[in-house]
């Protein structure tokens, strides 16, 4: 029983996302579903994204987190439209939430949507909210061994952005194991090695997304 509840509101989300995907598509907008568990710099990807992107893209945010706004207002800050939505503890994003916030968002005024999901390495994986691709950001503090545990989230994304990685002298972290490993669960994934901290590698990571759409 447990399972056909389950296939029952993946294929209800997999309606509502596809009608997401339509709005976005007449919109012309790209849209991009960037995950990764609390605390690997998904914000601060985003900061620096948009710092690097907004002369080129017009961009706009979608914020998820299960309470508060601290991330939408240092989005804000960057001086692009952003919607927050709190999910009031759910570990995820789903198509639903993003269509009840769609009115709110300038889609017409668009080239690039970036939905930051909630932190967490297993749900967002599984739903999907009408994006075209999705993203993960994993902090190289996390360690090596995330591929292999939590490998949906690295077989759904096109692309890695292992973060922190001016950290790596001072973590016991085999990141050729990292990179390895991800790479056997899709050998088709894009990996970045960056820091938001020195900008290291950043300019790699901007050019490939500014190239997407």
């Amino acid at each position: 029983m447990k399972v056909k509840v389950v296939t029952r509101i993946l294929e209800a989300n997999e309606r509502l996302a596809e009608e997401n995907r339509r709005k976005f598509r007449e919109s012309g907008v790209f849209v991009m579903n960037l995950m990764g568990a609390p605390g690997a710099g998904k914000t601060s990807l985003l900061e620096k994204t948009i710092e690097g992107m907004k002369n080129r893209k017009r961009i706009g945010v979608i914020e998820g987190d299960i309470a508060g706004t601290d991330d939408a207002e240092r989005i804000n800050s960057t001086g692009v439209p952003v919607v927050q939505i709190n999910t009031g503890g759910a570990c995820h994003l789903d198509a639903n939430m993003i269509s009840e916030v769609l009115p709110d968002v300038p889609l017409g005024e668009l080239d690039l949507l970036i939905v930051e999901n909630v932190g967490n390495l297993v749900c967002p994986a599984e739903f999907k909210v009408g994006e075209d691709m999705k993203a993960m950001v994993l902090s190289i503090s996390e360690g090596h061994d995330k591929p292999l545990k939590y490998p949906l989230m690295f077989q759904e994304s096109s692309a890695l952005v292992v973060n922190k990685i001016d950290l790596l002298p001072y973590v016991n972290v085999d990141i050729d194991k990292l990179k390895r490993d991800a790479v056997s669960l899709n050998p088709a994934l894009k990996i970045f090695e960056v820091s938001c901290r020195t900008g290291q590698g950043l300019e790699k990571w901007i050019e490939w997304l500014n190239g997407l759409n």
